[in-house]
């Protein structure tokens, strides 16, 4: 098992009205986290109703979330994705390190360390 793993799970409520706004958004996140090491995953899932988003993002260490943390995805991104829908649910699994811990609960993560796992 590999321990250095860091996984986000996002829950998004997609404001009325604003779905395409959300889109455009969502394509600019996907592009440049496509752009930063150590980001594994980025995989946005949607209801059949375009209501509800839920985005799962793998990390391959503590870096790479302190990485993705401060760099332009979240800097200058996520408050154009907060216009177009409000976070529900934000969880972390794995150790994000205490620079992105920080970071990550400033915005209302809850953050559950790995207690026992098995990789197959």
């Amino acid at each position: 098992m590999d321990k250095s793993l860091v996984y986000f799970t996002v829950d998004l409520a997609i404001m009325d009205g604003k779905f395409e706004q959300f889109e455009r958004v969502a394509q600019e996140m996907i592009a440049g986290t496509r752009k930063e090491e150590g980001a594994l995953a980025y995989e946005w899932f949607l209801s059949a109703d375009r209501k509800r988003c839920l985005l799962l993002e793998t990390y391959k260490d503590a870096s790479a979330v302190l990485a993705h943390c401060s760099g332009p995805v979240v800097q200058g991104l996520v408050a154009k994705m907060l216009e177009a829908s409000t976070i529900t649910s934000f969880e972390v699994y794995g150790d994000p390190g205490p620079e992105a811990a920080k970071i990550l609960a400033g915005v209302g993560a809850k953050i559950s360390p790995l207690w026992h796992g098995l990789r197959c």
